[in-house]
C-alpha cells in the first residue's frame, strides 16, 4: 500500500478513505499544527540541517537547551542527542564492550542493542547460571524497555537475584515507553531502583516525540564518555532546529500524552476482552492472535499495521492507537472487535 501523505487517522488508498492503526506517532505530532508550527520556526532560525562536529568551535545552544529538557523529563542526570534511536544503541554498546566482562539479553532486543556472543538472560525459565557463581565480574544486561508482543513494562525484578560481586551495567532501549509510559511520558528509568551499578537508556526520538533522531540518558561521567568517542565526535549531530523544538513542545508533549491517555481509558471501558486480543489500557498498541480478524478490520475499511520483523517469522498484527484518534474511529474499530466469534 503506498498513500501520497503523512498516514495519519485517515488514510487514502486507490481513492478509497481507510481508517488507519498503524505507524508509530503514538502522540500524533507529525500532523499537530501547533507542533509544525514550532518545527518550522525553528528551521527558520537554525536552518534546515547542520553538518558539523558537535565538538567544532562554534557550538549550536539548541542543543544545551534540547538536552537539559530531555534529562529533566527522564529524570537522569545527564542527556545527550544524536541523529538515531539506532546510533544511540550502537554508540552505547561499542563504549561499555570495552567495560564488560559478559553481556546478557532480557528478551528479543532490538538490533540497535544487540551485541554479538550475548547470554540469554534466562534458560528454561531459570535465571542463568552464569548470573549466580561466585566469579567477580562486571555484566551488562540488555533489555527493550516493552518486550516485543507486549504491552507491559519489562519486569526488572530478578535485579534482586543476582549477587552483588556482579557489577551490573543495566541498558534499556525506551524507544517505545518514552513519551508513552510514566508521569507525563517520562518512560520507565526513572522507575528502576533496582540495585545496579550504573542505567542507561536510548530512545529513538522519531516515534512518541515526534522528531527524527535519538537519545542517551545517564549519569553525567557516562554521557561524558559517549561525547569523547570518536563516532560521537566525527559525526553531525541530531538536526539543531528539532533539538531546539525538543525543549519548545514541553506543553504540546504534555497535552497529547493526556489525548492519548484518555483515547486508551475509552477503548478499556468499551472492549470487550477476548483470548484474540492483548491489550492494556496504559500503553497503546493491540496486539492481534487472529488473521481472521484482521482480514475482517480491512473489510471494515481498516488498516493496521502488520509486517515482519525479520524475514522468516509471522507477521507481527497489531493496532497502533494515537492521540490524534476520534471517539468515532474508536467506536468503529471496537465494535469490529468485540463482534469476533
Amino acid at each position: 500500500m503506498k498513500v501520497e501523505k503523512f498516514p495519519d487517522r485517515v488514510i487514502e488508498i486507490d481513492q478509497e478513505q481507510f481508517l488507519y492503526f498503524g505507524g508509530t506517532a503514538y502522540l500524533g505530532l507529525p500532523t499537530n499544527k501547533a507542533f509544525q508550527n514550532l518545527v518550522v520556526k525553528n528551521i527558520l532560525n537554525w536552518g534546515t540541517t547542520y553538518g558539523s562536529s558537535r565538538t567544532a568551535n562554534i557550538k549550536l545552544r539548541a542543543y544545551d537547551e534540547g538536552e537539559i529538557f530531555l534529562a529533566s523529563h527522564i529524570s537522569s542526570e545527564s542527556a545527550v542527542t544524536v541523529s538515531s534511536g539506532m546510533l544511540a544503541g550502537k554508540l552505547v554498546i561499542d563504549l561499555i564492550k570495552k567495560q564488560t566482562d559478559c553481556f546478557f539479553h532480557l528478551n528479543d532486543t532490538h538490533n540497535a542493542i544487540r551485541i554479538e556472543n550475548s547470554l540469554p538472560l534466562f534458560v528454561n525459565e531459570q535465571l542463568n547460571e552464569r548470573l549466580l557463581d561466585s566469579k567477580r565480574e562486571k555484566i551488562a544486561i540488555l533489555t527493550d524497555g516493552v518486550p516485543s508482543f507486549e504491552t507491559k513494562p519489562v519486569d526488572l525484578s530478578f535485579l534482586e537475584q543476582i549477587p552483588s560481586h556482579k557489577e551490573i551495567t543495566l541498558l534499556i532501549d525506551e524507544s517505545h515507553s518514552f513519551g508513552i509510559l510514566g508521569k507525563n511520558g517520562c518512560g520507565i528509568y526513572s522507575s528502576i531502583q533496582y540495585p545496579v551499578k550504573r542505567k542507561i537508556m536510548v530512545s529513538s526520538l522519531g516515534k512518541a516525540f515526534g522528531l527524527t533522531g535519538g537519545v542517551i540518558a545517564s549519569d553525567l561521567n557516562f554521557i561524558n564518555e559517549i561525547k569523547e568517542l570518536e563516532t560521537f565526535t566525527s559525526a553531525a549531530g541530531m538536526n539543531p532546529a528539532f533539538v531546539q523544538t525538543l525543549s519548545d513542545a514541553a506543553e504540546i508533549y504534555t497535552l497529547q500524552h493526556k489525548k492519548l491517555l484518555d483515547n486508551l481509558e475509552y477503548i478499556d471501558s468499551i472492549l470487550i476482552k477476548n483470548n484474540y486480543l492483548k491489550f492494556d489500557k496504559s500503553y497503546p498498541l493491540i496486539y492481534l492472535l487472529s488473521n481472521e480478524l484482521v482480514e475482517k478490520l480491512n473489510q471494515e475499511k481498516i488498516v493496521i499495521a502488520s509486517f515482519k520483523y525479520t524475514k522468516d517469522a509471522e507477521p507481527l498484527n497489531r493496532i497502533v492507537i494515537t492521540a490524534n484518534h476520534l471517539k468515532e474511529d474508536l467506536d468503529k474499530l471496537v465494535q469490529v472487535l468485540n463482534h469476533k466469534k
